[in-house]
């Protein structure tokens, strides 16, 4: 009976020691660890990749965000912003409702190609964006019309920004050839030359155009 008790103890022993000395390991100097690598080597995107403007912080270079009117239409949804650069849709919210950014949850919608609520969907955003940007509905790119796999994507297409240029140099009282420029600028090309698409961040282009317009 007593070889078993001490036999026993000695098993819990060892087991909490076991224990401690993981959660020192795993749960203390594995993390301490790994943070330490990540400020020294990647501090930048360690940090959220933070974008500052005028000494603060505005976003993150890889979450997209939207700009808005302070306004909102008879149905309650924000209005855009004229002056502004306007991201591709977003299907990031709760399930009861699309907060279009306002990060709670991110993902996508979910519909199947053939759904008649995406179909439907696509066509009255076809016709809000060439309305909104005055050119014809057959101009309006298909990232204008459709949200990413995750929702959060900071980037819209160049096609996407181009069809927007007038638009926004009228707004602001611009140059068209000015905002074009802007659009050039900020193009990134496909990572390692051949990687993805071009692409362009849609809150550094509209930093870029805030300090132009001084708005």
């Amino acid at each position: 009976m007593n070889s078993s008790v001490r036999g026993t103890a000695r098993l819990i022993g060892a087991g909490l020691r076991a224990l401690l000395a993981l959660t020192v390991v795993c749960g203390v100097l594995y993390p301490l660890a790994v943070t330490g690598i990540a400020q020294a080597a990647f501090h930048h995107k360690a940090n959220g990749s933070e974008v500052t403007s005028g000494g603060r912080v505005v976003g993150s270079e890889n979450i997209g965000q939207r700009f808005d009117l302070d306004k909102k239409d008879e149905d309650g949804n924000p209005l855009p912003d004229p002056h502004y650069f306007q991201p591709r849709p977003s299907a990031a919210g709760t399930n009861a409702y699309n907060t279009q950014y306002s990060i709670i949850v991110s993902g996508a919608s979910n519909l199947a190609s053939d759904s008649k609520v995406l179909k439907e969907t696509v066509i009255d955003r076809r016709k809000q964006v060439a309305h909104f940007n005055h050119v014809s509905e057959s101009r309006v790119p298909v990232d204008a019309l459709t949200a990413s796999a995750s929702g959060l994507d900071p980037h819209i297409s160049p096609a996407y920004a181009e069809l927007q240029v007038n638009r926004v140099a009228q707004a602001n009282g611009l140059a068209r050839d000015t905002v074009a420029r802007l659009v050039k600028d900020h193009t990134e090309g496909r990572q390692l030359g051949f990687l993805g698409e071009p692409r362009v961040n849609v809150l550094k282009l509209n930093i870029a155009l805030s300090r132009l317009t001084q708005r």
